[in-house]
Order: structure tokens, then sequence, then C-alpha cells
């Protein structure tokens, strides 16, 4: 069939526009490791820490009325980081400010709250990226020294991969890939239980977080009184205390943290703020920044799986 002849339909009009006034993005903001890490005050770009290890325990048996003989003592390690300036900027023109801009009142104030999220993920990424920390001078910013690169005594890597110094001065070498295992979780955290930790999360990306599900006896459960499938958990019991499971989307794909957050720190030399910048003809520009930090008080409290499949 046919329209009837001069009917007026929607295409013979000019109509308005039909635009929801929201901005919807669903981007993952989630900082997973910030979270958890305990927040300090930092006093100087650099800042410092020592650790210390109890000698071996052994058979401690004297002679009664014997002269005593000093002992040989342990030495203190003194470990340091810096701290990173990150910072995300923004401009807006004046004319910007007043237009009726679909889906936010004021286009200004919108990018200044997308510009927090954004600084806050970088932020998420370096603390558990395997980057080495860089001193920086008048032409290089300072780098602070990310997890994996504080980690060697609670190890397991690929082949060809090794562990950095552990003193926050070089990164990790990569080895081959290769599945991720049960096995491998309960190899770190008896080395990490022996040293003296208690790691109780752990954290990962996604696609080990799905074959970290499959650990223990590996069934899916279904409880009596509902009819929901259970095929995760979120809590692994192992021989050495609870692990929190946990997926981080911004850490590398490859690495698994087995982490004793007692042992870690965030030290922060300028707190999350935001600054104008001079003015600069018909606009407005900004910045958001904050300068931070990583402690790692004693590395043999946790562990790390290292050089797992992606894919």
């Amino acid at each position: 069939m046919a329209q009837p002849t001069n009917t007026v339909a929607v295409n013979d009009l000019i109509v308005n526009e039909d635009l929801q006034q929201v901005i919807w993005n669903v981007d993952p903001d989630d900082t997973i490791f910030t979270s958890l890490l305990k927040r300090t005050d930092a006093k100087n770009t650099t800042y410092e820490w020592l650790t210390e290890s109890l000698r071996a325990s052994g058979t401690n048996a004297v002679i009664e009325g014997d002269d005593v003989t000093a002992n040989a003592v342990t030495g203190r390690t003194r470990l340091n980081n810096v701290a990173q300036l990150s910072d995300e900027s923004w401009r807006v023109s004046s004319t910007a400010r007043k237009v009726d801009v679909a889906g936010t009142s004021d286009e200004f104030n919108h990018q200044r709250v997308k510009k927090g999220k954004e600084l806050k993920l970088d932020v998420e990424k370096a603390l558990c990226n395997n980057l080495a920390k860089v001193p920086g001078n008048d032409s290089t910013a300072r780098v602070a020294a990310g997890a994996p690169v504080w980690l060697t005594t609670a190890t397991d890597f690929g082949s060809g991969g090794a562990d950095a110094t552990g003193d926050g001065s070089d990164a990790r070498t990569d080895g081959t890939q290769r599945a991720f295992t049960e096995d491998q979780v309960k190899s770190v955290m008896q080395t990490a239980w022996t040293n003296g930790g208690k790691p109780s999360i752990a954290m990962m990306g996604g696609r080990n977080r799905q074959i970290f599900s499959t650990f223990g006896p590996g069934t899916p459960m279904q409880k009596v009184e509902d009819k929901t499938m259970h095929a995760s958990f979120s809590v692994y019991e192992s021989d050495y205390g609870p692990l929190k499971v946990m997926p981080n989307r911004e850490m590398r794909a490859r690495d698994v943290l087995l982490l004793d957050m007692s042992k870690w720190e965030m030290p922060i030399l300028q707190d999350y703020h935001d600054f104008a910048l001079p003015k600069s003809g018909h606009s407005y520009a900004h910045v958001v920044a904050v300068e931070w930090g990583l402690k790692c008080l004693n590395e043999k409290a946790s562990a790390g799986i290292f050089d797992l499949e992606t894919s």
C-alpha cells in the first residue's frame, strides 16, 4: 500500500531532535590496588625505609657457667623510591561554557570529573606495572618503581625470565609465557609464609581470574536454597591463610600479585589537587595533579607469579 495523497508525514517536517540529556560512559574507573594501599605522608621527592631479617633458627644450647661470646648481628638494608608527579589538563573556551551543551550543564566541570578519573587510572597502572624508578632531573620526569620490581623471594616466572635486583633500580626480565596453575600459587604462598609473610590479596587480570576460579575442587556448586549456580569464588582458602581474589584491569595481564598489604604503603607528597592555568584568550585551562609513590616495606611478605599466558 502507498501513503494517501497529500499526507503530511514526518519526512516532510523539521522535527525537534530527541537527544537524551545524559552522557553514558561504561569505561571502568575502579582502582583496586590504590584503594588497598595505606596512605602516608612523604616529606621529600625521595623517601627511604629500612628492612632487616632474623638469622636462621638453630640449636641453641649453652654450657652452664660458660662465658658469653657475642654473636654476629645481621645488618639492615636501606631502600628508597621516588615520588612521581602525574597530571591531567583540559581547556574549554568561554563560549563552550555558555552554550546549552547536551548531556551536561557545564562542560568545564564535566571535564574536571572525567580528567580526575583518568588520572587515578594512570596512577593505578603505574603502581602495578613493571617499571624501574627514575630519579629524574631538569629534563627527565621522576618515575616511581612499581610493585613487581620489588619482589625477589617468593616468585615464579617463565623460562628466560628473571627477578629484578629488588631495590627498584631495574625492572623484571620477562620470560616465556606459560599457563597459570594452582601449583604456582601453592609454591609461592609457601615461600612467603616460610619467610614470615601472610599474603591475603590475590590480584590479577581478567583471564587469569577466570582460570583461578577452576582451582580447588573445580566443580560448580549450587546452593539447595536458591537457583543460582556458583561457578566462582571470591576467597581462596590456602594452606597458609585465605586469599581474597580481586581482578584488576590496570595491571599487566601476564602477572599475578599475592600481596600482604601490611607491608605496602603509598606515600603522598602532594595529594590530588587542581588549579587554574593563566588565562589565555577566550578559554579556561585547568590542571588536576598528584605526587605519589610506593613503598614495599619488606618484599618477603608478598609473592608474584609472572610470565603467564594472556590469550
